[in-house]
């Protein structure tokens, strides 16, 4: 590590990121072509649900800056930074900013919503979530719509993601991009200096990381299981 860059996104928050990425763009595609393709697509939507539960695991038990407590702020400092930055004066952050970290939180439950649903979906035709005998048929077709619905409402909030990204990355010249990518942040963009000295690294990392992963997959076995 560079003496003016700090690691902030362990490599862990990096995979989690950009799996999900393109598990979320194979399960449009795959639900789209219909056919043999579901069970693909249905396949993603297990993935999506074991990514999002390592995360949360990984939000309490992880490195410094992957953790909840590191990036969730008060509403009162949310707010204050909203109103800076509409003044675009908002300050720089290594870890998420106030805004971009409830984001985060928002986008884990929408995605376990959407894979949720997706677990009781029925198409009517040949393919049904692996929950889809534990509630009606009336109920399942209902849960289908809500499963299409929450998948419109996702694509809005990538939207919004990909713009917030844009806006940063270009007007305000931080690298969102080459942190999530590289790991590492200008040492400069700090907001908590006491916090900004905790490493993104520590011992036992990778066995926790494993063991959480495999906690993560065997959840998901365990619920399609049912």
């Amino acid at each position: 590590m560079s003496d003016n860059h700090i690691r902030v996104w362990d490599i862990f928050v990096r995979l989690f990121h950009w799996i999900l990425v393109a598990v979320i763009g194979f399960a449009w595609w795959s639900g789209e072509q219909g056919g043999d393709w579901m069970e693909w697509h249905k396949r993603c939507g297990y993935t999506v649900l074991g990514l999002v539960i390592f995360r949360v695991f990984w939000g309490f038990a992880g490195s410094a800056y992957a953790r909840f407590n590191h990036f969730l702020y008060s509403p009162k400092a949310t707010l204050a930074y909203v109103a800076a930055m509409l003044k675009g004066r908002e300050p720089l952050y290594l870890s998420h900013n106030p805004l971009g970290g409830w984001a985060v939180v928002v986008l884990l439950l929408w995605c376990t919503l959407q894979a949720g649903t997706g677990l009781f979906a029925n198409d009517d035709i040949f393919t049904e979530g692996p929950l889809a005998h534990l509630v009606g048929y009336d109920l399942s077709i209902e849960i289908t719509r809500w499963h299409k619905l929450l998948f419109d409402g996702l694509l809005i909030l990538v939207a919004v993601h990909i713009a917030a990204v844009a806006y940063h990355q270009l007007l305000r010249k931080e690298p969102l991009l080459q942190g999530m990518l590289t790991g590492k942040k200008p040492a400069s963009h700090r907001a908590n200096q006491a916090a900004d000295r905790i490493v993104a690294t520590e011992t036992g990392v990778w066995l926790k990381a494993l063991v959480l992963a495999a906690i993560a997959a065997a959840s998901v076995w365990g619920l399609i299981s049912l």
